[in-house]
């Protein structure tokens, strides 16, 4: 019996697979338990039945305080913050066609870290208050991600993509970014130096529920905008040839492809910071799990990359309590060896 099912009703008509539907379903059921173990985990324990009724209104007054109030921001914000990261790696990786790419390897992240770090130097005056309201931030973010994708396409294309060219220049280009933003942490009040300092690293201490607002929507749009287009995810990865025969219009749904991903990774770094490896571990996991089917990837790619962020931050901030480690210290620490094996796998 074939795993392919199909879905009618008078006006739609699609299928889907049995399996990516179970992992799907998996994914979410396991994302759901980091998320209420991480509200429960933390210098008040609280356990996860009380963290269910917490949720549902029926918890004590303290628990409330803690879970509503302390917890449950940073958390939404490291699951959001995850899953666009993840997203736009896996967008990446099947526009580019290399396994290598994510956002904070060819400079993406860096160039909305460089955006978000200048609007707090330019924006602030000597009390250390922001000039302008902090919904431009997202804004500022894409557009400095966005200016750094174009370059990085540019500069790798002769022919098509190298994926060698591509990580050397993404690199080179992350390192001039990484040079930039600190120039503008010295010359920027020294109080949002110290913020952009945690920034680079990521973390997402400190989260509040206006920041969960402005960037949860931005998200889900762009989710929205991402498995409407996964058929031309899938349609890209076969190569530009064979995309422009079946009647792709390839160079159109690589701008809009391109201009999510940016916008999923700059909205993300202007709130959580340079959460590295997100978006390169998250889309190879979901592909282990579902295959190159992209409308099974997105989905599971999010879910994946909110529960590795939200992992994080469990340990950053229980490992060296009282201390607050950045969440992008432990994402860096698995991220790298994974990065490390990928490039001895694709050493031909």
């Amino acid at each position: 019996m074939s795993k392919l099912q199909s879905f009618r009703t008078k006006y739609i008509s699609f299928l889907f697979d049995r399996k990516s539907l179970f992992i799907i379903s998996g994914s979410f059921l396991f994302t759901l338990i980091v998320f209420i173990l991480s509200i429960g985990i933390g210098d008040m324990q609280i356990g996860p039945i009380e963290v269910v009724k917490t949720l549902f209104g029926y918890g004590t007054e303290m628990n409330t305080l803690v879970v509503h109030s302390f917890r449950l921001p940073r958390i939404v914000l490291a699951l959001i913050a995850g899953s666009a990261l993840a997203v736009s790696g896996a967008i990446l990786q099947a526009i580019i066609r290399n396994p290598l790419a994510s956002p904070d390897l060819i400079g993406i992240t860096w160039g909305g870290a460089f955006a978000t770090i200048s609007f707090f130097a330019i924006f602030s005056d000597r009390s250390n208050a922001l000039t302008v309201s902090i919904q431009w931030l997202p804004l500022a973010s894409f557009i400095g991600a966005l200016i750094i994708a174009i370059i990085v396409y540019i500069l790798s294309w002769k022919n098509g993509i190298s994926p060698t060219r591509l990580i050397l220049i993404g690199v080179g280009i992350s390192a001039v970014m990484q040079a930039l933003s600190m120039l503008m942490m010295i010359i920027g009040p020294i109080y949002r130096a110290s913020q952009a300092n945690i920034w680079i690293t990521g973390s997402v201490h400190g989260a509040n529920w206006n920041q969960a607002i402005i960037l949860g929507p931005l998200v889900i749009f762009l989710l929205g905008i991402a498995l409407i287009y996964a058929r031309k995810l899938n349609i890209q990865e076969l190569g530009e040839d064979i995309s422009k025969g079946v009647g792709s219009m390839v160079e159109r749904d690589r701008l809009v492809l391109l201009c999510v991903s940016t916008a999923l990774a700059g909205g993300a770094v202007a709130f959580a910071g340079g959460i590295g490896f997100v978006g390169l571990m998250a889309p190879h996991i979901a592909r282990k799990l579902v295959g190159s089917t992209f409308g099974a990837i997105v989905p599971v790619s999010a879910l994946i990359g909110g529960a590795i962020v939200m992992t994080a931050d469990i340990l950053a901030r229980t490992l060296f309590s009282p201390l607050q480690v950045p969440a992008g210290v432990f994402t860096a620490a698995i991220g790298a060896p994974y990065f490390i094996y990928l490039l001895y796998r694709n050493r031909k």
